[in-house]
């Protein structure tokens, strides 16, 4: 079995190292069940679909364990896909589409679960935390549209998923989380924007 795909966030090297062999286990656990990419996608927007109602709902803890099997489900439908041979841009591009449903989903109803809380500096947080990460999906989607190659960056979805874990699960650590998500995020915005507009004047950095 592959190992988790290679990432450039900033917890993307310590994560696979640490999870190299479980993920290895799973993945052939799902082989074994034979489970296709597609079903494996769905099941993390089905399980995203749950997080959100839970966190309207009010409730923090659950959802933050539920984010575990939320982001194996999204680490292993492409690396299904590949041991298959069943890899296609219609399968790159749904996941990807999906992806930022439950990232809408996840920083959504985080926000309506605290506003409704009156946890204002919360809510606006979180709010701010959804519109950077579709934000940085958007500057990836329209760098390669021109034919430029991007995949870096120091706060990807790995790392929004951990810290929303770390946030909901522990309590008094989702300010501060909202806040690293926030600062970094933003940073991420800044790092690939910059490296777009660089790449698309080279065109050594352009996709054949």
């Amino acid at each position: 079995m592959p190992p988790p795909r290679e990432g450039d966030g900033a917890a993307a090297p310590m994560m696979r190292r640490v999870f190299d062999w479980p993920f290895r286990a799973i993945l052939a656990g799902v082989m074994a069940l034979r489970l296709s990419a597609m079903q494996l996608t769905f099941l993390g927007l089905a399980t995203n679909g749950v997080i959100g109602w839970l966190l309207v709902e009010g409730r923090g803890f659950v959802p933050g364990l539920l984010l575990i099997p939320a982001g194996l489900f999204d680490l292993l439908d492409g690396a299904v896909a590949r041991l298959r041979g069943t890899a296609s841009r219609f399968g790159a591009f749904t996941d990807a589409v999906l992806d930022r449903v439950s990232d809408m989903i996840l920083f959504g109803c985080t926000f309506w679960m605290l506003s409704g809380q009156g946890q204002q500096l919360e809510a606006g947080l979180a709010l701010a935390t959804l519109v950077i990460s579709l934000t940085v999906s958007h500057i990836r989607a329209e760098a390669e549209a021109t034919g430029v190659s991007l995949s870096e960056g120091l706060f990807q979805r790995l790392e929004r998923y951990l810290a929303m874990m770390i946030g909901l699960m522990i309590p008094g650590m989702l300010l501060p989380m909202l806040v690293l998500l926030t600062v970094l995020g933003g940073f991420t915005v800044l790092q690939r924007g910059w490296n777009a507009l660089t790449r698309a004047g080279d065109p050594s950095s352009q996709e054949a």
